[in-house]
């Protein structure tokens, strides 16, 4: 990506595109979290990701608890300072859950929630440039839900976070 000025940023160098996984919640839910990101100039990129298994918040499974829910998300990233190993960044995202959600009764059956909803939010982040290909850094965000079942049983108010490595070409 060049600059207006004609130059290279030294944060993303010549590369232009970049893959990443979240390993932290792929360690810790086994949520697994797999984003594409285009850089559209060196202070803004256009993101895609999938999250398969993709949990609300950071609720673990369990004592009968199944999550069978899966989501895309699209975000805009704008990347602030320039320091030659990392920068901060914040992001506006749209995403979309869809699949449901079961627990046990007191009874001994199962309850399901569809957990279908569409997530507007916001979040913040920071990455370093660790060598010639690859960035990894932590990132947190909060998002408002709107599901009807899913507000029901859960807070309409959705905090995430993570901790990415990326590869860059």
């Amino acid at each position: 990506v060049i600059s207006s000025s004609g130059t290279r940023n030294p944060n993303i160098g010549t590369f232009e595109n970049e893959f990443k996984v979240n390993f932290m919640n792929l360690i810790l839910l086994g949520s697994f979290e797999m984003g594409y990101e285009r850089y559209l100039s060196e202070s803004h990129s256009l993101e895609f990701q999938v999250l398969a298994n993709d949990r609300f918040g950071f609720n673990s499974e369990g004592k009968g608890k199944t999550y069978k829910t899966n989501s895309a998300m699209t975000a805009l990233n704008f990347y602030f300072g320039n320091k030659p190993n990392g920068r901060f960044h914040m992001y506006p995202f749209a995403k979309i859950r869809f699949g449901e959600f079961e627990e046990p009764t007191n009874s001994g059956g199962i309850t399901t929630t569809d957990m279908t909803a569409f997530i507007l939010g916001a979040g913040f982040g920071y990455k370093w440039e660790v060598s010639r290909h690859f960035a990894f850094g932590p990132y947190a965000s909060v998002g408002r839900g709107f599901g009807e079942a899913a507000n029901a049983r859960f807070s309409p108010v959705e905090l995430n976070g993570g901790f990415s490595l990326g590869y860059r070409f």
